[in-house]
């Protein structure tokens, strides 16, 4: 059973935000997978995809370059690793996106915790939530670990991203 996507803020829009702890694994892979996704369904003129941290220690720093390495290998545009820069997320963000995607609990609980009473529950959600083979899984932190981690991590993304994509398809025609 698809997940259905809160209604967007903006008629025919939709902005997506992609949150993990420093912004540079698992947030951005998500990001460069959906933003691919979502650019081959024809949806990037009416959707845009955004990533970002809960911590300011990685913030200006390029996406990991194991998940660089990765993402280029299968076939993702290098540019769109290259072009990354960690950011952290701001509290204006949760009014200002449709749908804000935390990679775990921990990224969950930061996100509310930032929003406090503004928090809209159908608008800040799991990312893993959208995953067709395990609904509301954690996608986990490869940052310590080999490269076997990673690979795990864009295989979740890879399948959520298509469900999210199906989802925006539905919602914006």
């Amino acid at each position: 059973m698809a997940v259905r996507l809160p209604a967007p803020r903006e008629p025919g829009r939709y902005r997506i935000a992609l949150v993990c702890l420093g912004n540079i694994c698992r947030s951005p892979m998500a990001h460069v997978v959906l933003a691919s996704r979502v650019a081959d369904a024809g949806l990037d003129d009416r959707v845009s995809v955004v990533s970002s941290g809960t911590g300011d220690w990685h913030v200006g720093h390029p996406i990991d370059r194991r998940a660089a390495a990765l993402l280029t290998s299968e076939g993702y545009p290098a540019d769109a690793t290259s072009a990354h820069r960690a950011q952290q997320v701001r509290r204006s963000w949760l009014t200002e996106h449709d749908l804000l995607l935390a990679m775990d609990s921990q990224n969950l609980t930061d996100l509310r915790a930032l929003g406090g009473d503004r928090v809209d529950g159908d608008r800040v959600r799991l990312f893993g939530d959208f995953d067709p083979l395990d609904p509301g899984a954690e996608v986990p932190d490869p940052y310590y670990g080999g490269a076997d981690g990673f690979g795990v991590v864009l295989a979740m993304v890879e399948r959520t991203s298509d469900a999210i994509t199906a989802a925006l398809r539905a919602e914006l025609g």
